[in-house]
């Protein structure tokens, strides 16, 4: 694991609660997470997790990955956790504009302490989110404690890939993502086996390159006007979002950091 000092909570909550989680909903969409609504979907038929299962999302966001399970896997209901209260009002407001709202609860908590009841959930859920905690493995006993035994823990995450970070790589990458670690596959596998879950996927989706390449092209073609509004109309910060994100374009393009996907079940 690679790991940063000064970077905590305080951090992430701070990007997300103010014009870089702007930024990353206009690159991202709704889902807020590296391949959208079919991705989720493509996890969760992976998983196994569709009619009547009740699941609880740690880390959630604004809970768009809960509303595509629940209108495209018809999934009974959905628990959802985050520690940035932007987030969670957001949330809410779309769960009621959408028709949802009675299937959807939020909770305004850390992931790693979320207060809710153990084994009360058939799934637990997280999208390319965890890499912003960085307590992993209270994180993945969390996510244990709350799923039901035979029940599934299904997330993707951002991880440091097969071909590794350099220590200078792995500072640059860590502070622009507000990360204070970055876990790698093996490491995640090792979490959730001693947390009392077998693992039965552990593997790259792939779709990081793919996703860098199309948000600077966004940046560059389509959405320049929307990016500098989210940051005052300063033209070097605008510059400086698109060398960043040549950055870490190249890091996944070198295999250096990847989206991984992982699925385990509580035994």
């Amino acid at each position: 694991m690679k790991s940063i000092d000064g970077i905590g909570l305080a951090d992430v909550t701070s990007a997300y609660g103010g014009p870089q989680g702007d930024l990353y909903e206009l690159l991202l969409g709704q889902q807020l997470h590296v391949g959208g609504m079919r991705a989720s979907v493509a996890l969760a038929e992976r998983a196994g997790i569709g009619t009547g299962l009740r699941g609880t999302d740690l880390c959630c966001g604004t809970g768009g990955g809960m509303r595509a399970l629940l209108r495209f896997r018809n999934v009974a209901s959905m628990v959802g956790v985050d520690v940035t209260k932007r987030n969670i009002e957001r949330g809410r407001q779309r769960c009621c504009e959408e028709g949802l709202a009675d299937r959807v609860a939020f909770v305004v908590a850390d992931a790693c302490r979320s207060g809710l009841a153990a084994a009360s959930a058939d799934f637990v859920w997280g999208e390319d989110a965890w890499c912003y905690v960085a307590d992993k493995p209270t994180l993945i006993a969390e996510a244990a404690r709350l799923v039901r035994p035979g029940g599934v823990i299904a997330f993707t995450d951002w991880v440091e890939g097969p071909a590794g970070l350099s220590d200078l790589e792995a500072q640059q990458c860590l502070r622009l993502m507000s990360f204070a670690n970055i876990e790698d596959s093996a490491g995640y596998v090792r979490l959730i086996s001693k947390s009392g879950c077998e693992v039965q996927a552990a593997e790259d989706t792939g779709h990081l390159p793919q996703w860098f390449d199309l948000a600077l092209k966004m940046i560059e073609t389509q959405f320049t006007y929307d990016v500098l509004a989210t940051v005052g109309f300063r033209t070097e910060v605008l510059n400086l979002i698109s060398d960043n994100f040549r950055f870490l374009g190249d890091l996944s393009c070198q295999g250096k950091i990847i989206q991984a996907r992982f699925i385990a079940r509580r035994i």
